[in-house]
């Protein structure tokens, strides 16, 4: 199989076009022909992608741990899918991604994609969904009535958790570039921030039970003070791993895979109390320019997705 992977030249930025052998699945894990893959571009940064489970050096790894496709293969043992079903989801961090015709991953990380949008949308979904879901529910503790501060609101994962929280009833407060205030309204926001020419900590002027930081930097410590006691700040900025301040150790988490919690949101997204944005496409033999931010014409919001498949559509 054909994959983009990062070089073995010192160059961390730089991908390149190899062959693989073909993944084969042991019982419980699927192989997916990959249509469409989406980007997180500081992904090749990351621990995972130069480092291996064990902690050894890393060579030559495949990015990108999310997209759509069809099943190719099927371990043994896995009944709850058939070959050739289009389905969305994302696979470990350590294990080759998805810039390649075929993708190895658990049958338990994947759902069966949304009948209502197409592959490049399917594959904008998984990470930045399950990021916002996992970010609200399970660490922020949303409930109805909560006012969530999110910060980025027009991002890759900023855009689900507006409109997550807010159809979980909560009152929300985002930042956002002006260019995107309209569209940020829209899925939900009741209050927006011009992060350029607004100091957030003076616009916000009642407590917040929810922080949700996607941005990085000082925003999380910024915004502490202005937590309701007891209340839950979440971050998912990469610059906050191992960062020994309690408060951001207690604050950061990564996405996990989760099949139901995908099956859910497929079915937000079909009813169309969901909408996934995407910024921008770049070719498979183009995806290094999704890493390095060399793409024309962006659209400034959402997510980048690499059409794998000449015959991906969005």
């Amino acid at each position: 199989m054909k994959v983009m992977r990062l070089a073995d030249s010192g160059n961390p930025g730089h991908l390149v076009e190899a062959t693989l052998p073909d993944p084969q699945p042991a019982p419980g894990q699927v192989v997916v022909r990959i249509v469409a893959a989406g980007v997180t571009p500081t992904e090749l940064e990351w621990y995972p992608t130069t480092h291996d489970a064990s902690g050894a050096p890393r060579t030559g790894a495949v990015p990108s741990h999310e997209f759509s496709g069809t099943i190719a293969s099927l371990g043994s043992d896995v009944h709850d899918f058939t070959l050739g079903q289009s389905v969305f989801g994302m696979n470990d961090w350590f294990s080759p991604g998805a810039l390649a015709e075929l993708c190895l991953t658990e049958a338990s990380s994947l759902a069966p994609a949304p009948i209502t949008i197409g592959a490049i949308e399917a594959a904008s979904v998984p990470i930045g969904a399950l990021t916002a879901w996992q970010g609200l529910f399970e660490h922020g503790h949303l409930h109805p009535g909560d006012r969530v501060l999110i910060h980025g609101g027009a991002g890759s994962v900023g855009h689900f958790a507006v409109q997550i929280a807010h159809l979980h009833g909560a009152h929300v407060i985002a930042t956002a570039s002006p260019s995107n205030f309209a569209l940020v309204q829209q899925l939900g926001a009741d209050e927006l921030i011009d992060y350029h020419a607004t100091r957030f900590e003076d616009a916000v002027t009642e407590p917040v039970d929810i922080v949700f930081d996607t941005v990085g930097g000082d925003v999380l410590l910024r915004s502490l003070p202005l937590l309701k006691p007891g209340r839950f700040a979440v971050t998912i900025a990469s610059d906050k791993e191992g960062n020994q301040d309690p408060r951001v150790q207690h604050a950061f988490f990564i996405v996990k895979p989760h099949q139901r919690q995908l099956m859910e949101i497929a079915a937000l997204i079909d009813t169309g109390k969901l909408r996934t944005l995407v910024d921008s496409v770049v070719p498979f033999n183009e995806a290094e320019k999704a890493y390095t931010g060399k793409i024309p014409n962006r659209a400034g919001h959402g997510k980048i997705v690499v059409a794998v498949s000449p015959a991906a559509t969005v």
